[in-house]
């Protein structure tokens, strides 16, 4: 009988263990339904677009969920059950294969902050009022770009110690806190959802709404303006020749861009306020020309030195661009980005139309001066280190940090700018879209610097934020060995990207980094960086990492993954290229497609020492002899 009972404990005690296993599996405490209404309104052309898009959901059921408890995110236990439950509402779409996410990404948080008492405890006090002031309030139209400018401030504090690439990282803090906390409409909100996420809860009806109303109000504004034309031309017929031209003068072109002021800190100058900054734009002022037209530097009446771009060739035709783009620039706010001071639109008798943008001048002028310029002092390895980690944050940013992904388009040496303390500030981006004729944005003609541009974008036009990436390699091989992007002289191999990759594939990664660079760093660290440069600038975009994943790599020890090989080098397209422009005559290489892709300058390089060289519609093809 003993015996018998000690059998049957011993069965009971080895169940006991099945049975705890059998309750392991833990629900899932977020609310994935919330997005029902808002996916079928995901971009489903592209998959970087998709992606961003569900990205911006997760952030907005994880304000959802810290309203509700507290917690910026899961427990790490349920991060498989949250994926799937997400997962359920698109079963076409892997997400997190597809996007390249990580399954424990959704419960890993920023520097140590899980709870919303944390988050409030390490931002001061002004910066949290700020917010609550600006945001919590319907936020459409003017309300919206308020609350984000607010927002940028607290992101600043969030997101200069950031070494996390995950789901809800420093970047993505304020937004989540801003819908959860600040505003009181919460994140499912239409107008809060579209503003801090970027996510459309409208359904078809109300977009047809949208559309009928959109057409009344344009008949009605073509008629006023039509009306008002005529009246105009009338008056103008009936003066004289001089009252005609006192009229003229010094007209402020209504554009649009006085709604700008409203809603930003940017300061709107008059042009004879430049004009005498500049000293009537002093040939002695210019510190920098190119295809967009000259940067003058200036003082302010404040004694502030600032740099201001004045974009040539302007006509009425590109307000409408020229107005979303600046608003695109001043809404973007990142320690590793140049920021906008202010902007002018004028139109005179003499000077036609103007548009000016003012940014803070770069004492240090751009990377191109270091590395390529009449500088003595050689830059030392710290200092590369933190013009390479300050870049790729700053890129980090545009393309996941910003509302709206923002691609560069045209990264270059002369587009890194230096302050007084080496920090590197990313200029031109918002404005790779303009092409120096009237400033209109021509979608099929390929944007930036021979020898920067990813292959993908230059021979056939497709521009992913990879694309930013190659160019970001690119500078970053540069930046380490010194050599320029592009060596017509070298007739074995003009693009430093091929050099490098030769050496790094016959295990001489440290012959990348230049002589005579002073306080060289650790050789594994400098041959990492040169590993991760060789991966960025890979001619197959499939096998170049993202701006988040570099941050991670320069940040953190994790190592550069195995570099894949490479296919024929691309000097070889550069050659198919350059018989093209020439069989032409034209200066134009035209794609197989059709497309305009290239325009042929004959003009030597120049640098800015705010906002770089042109990017406009040409990229530049220097000349044999000249090494640039």
């Amino acid at each position: 009988m003993s015996f018998n009972y000690l059998l049957f404990l011993f069965f009971i005690l080895n169940l006991f263990p099945f049975c705890f296993a059998q309750n392991d599996t833990v629900s899932c405490p977020l609310n994935f339904t919330i997005l029902r209404p808002a996916l079928p309104n995901r971009p489903q052309h592209n998959t970087t677009s998709e992606c961003h898009y569900l990205l911006q959901g997760l952030r907005l059921v994880l304000s959802d969920y810290l309203k509700r408890t507290g917690l910026f995110f899961p427990p790490l236990n349920t991060s498989e059950s949250c994926w799937e439950s997400y997962q359920s509402l698109l079963p076409s779409f892997n997400i997190r294969s597809s996007c390249g996410l990580e399954t424990d990404w959704i419960s890993q948080g920023c520097n140590n902050l899980t709870t919303k008492a944390e988050f409030e405890a390490s931002t001061p006090n002004a910066t949290l009022n700020d917010v609550v002031l600006n945001c919590n309030q319907s936020l459409h139209g003017s309300a919206c770009a308020s609350c984000v400018r607010s927002l940028a401030n607290l992101q600043a504090l969030h997101s200069v110690n950031s070494s996390i690439a995950n789901v809800s990282d420093c970047t993505a803090y304020p937004f989540i806190y801003a819908a959860a906390e600040a505003n009181y409409l919460g994140p499912t909100d239409e107008d809060t959802a579209s503003c801090l996420f970027s996510i459309d809860f409208s359904n078809g009806e109300g977009k047809k709404k949208n559309v009928n109303l959109g057409v009344i109000i344009g008949v009605a504004i073509g008629l006023a303006v039509f009306i008002v034309g005529f009246w105009f031309v009338y008056r103008k017929l009936k003066d004289s020749k001089k009252k005609r031209r006192d009229q003229i003068g010094n007209l402020e072109n209504n554009s649009g861009l006085d709604s700008i002021s409203e809603s930003t800190n940017l300061v709107k100058f008059t042009f004879n306020e430049i004009k005498m900054a500049t000293r009537n734009f002093s040939i002695d002022n210019i510190i920098g020309r190119g295809g967009y037209g000259n940067v003058y530097k200036g003082y302010l009446l404040d004694g502030s030195e600032v740099a201001f771009k004045r974009f040539k060739n302007c006509s009425a035709a590109g307000n409408a661009n020229f107005v979303h783009e600046v608003e695109v620039i001043a809404s973007v706010r990142h320690v590793n980005l140049v920021a906008l001071r202010g902007y002018c639109t004028a139109t005179t008798p003499s000077e036609g139309h103007q548009r000016i943008i003012v940014c803070d001048l770069m004492k240090n002028g751009s990377l191109h001066d270091h590395l390529f310029g009449s500088t003595k002092r050689r830059l030392t390895w710290p200092i590369r280190q933190k013009i390479a980690l300050g870049t790729a944050r700053g890129l980090a940013y545009l393309h996941y940090g910003a509302q709206s992904t923002i691609i560069h388009r045209d990264i270059k040496a002369s587009n890194i700018l230096l302050n007084d303390m080496f920090e590197a500030k990313v200029a031109d981006f918002g404005l790779a879209k303009f092409a120096p004729e009237g400033m209109t944005h021509l979608s099929t003609r390929v944007t930036g610097t021979m020898g920067y541009v990813a292959p993908e974008y230059a021979l056939y036009g497709q521009l992913t934020d990879r694309s930013d990436v190659y160019s970001f390699g690119v500078v970053l091989l540069e930046l380490l060995s010194g050599k320029k992007a592009l060596d017509m002289g070298d007739e074995n191999q003009p693009l430093v990207a091929d050099w490098a990759w030769s050496l790094v594939k016959n295990e001489k990664a440290l012959d990348v980094i230049e002589d005579g660079m002073p306080e060289l760093g650790s050789p594994d660290v400098m041959e990492k960086y040169v590993l991760i440069a060789v991966l960025c600038s890979h001619p197959e975009l499939q096998c170049r990492p993202s701006m988040d994943q570099v941050v991670k790599m320069l940040e953190t020890d994790i190592s550069v993954p195995s570099i894949p090989d490479r296919p024929i080098p691309i000097v070889a397209r550069i050659d198919e290229i350059e018989r093209s422009i020439r069989s032409n005559g034209s200066g134009q290489f035209i794609s197989s497609g059709g497309h305009q892709m290239f325009g042929y300058e004959n003009s030597h390089h120049s640098d800015y020492k705010m906002g770089g060289t042109s990017s406009g519609s040409s990229i530049e093809v220097p000349h044999k002899h000249n090494s640039t």
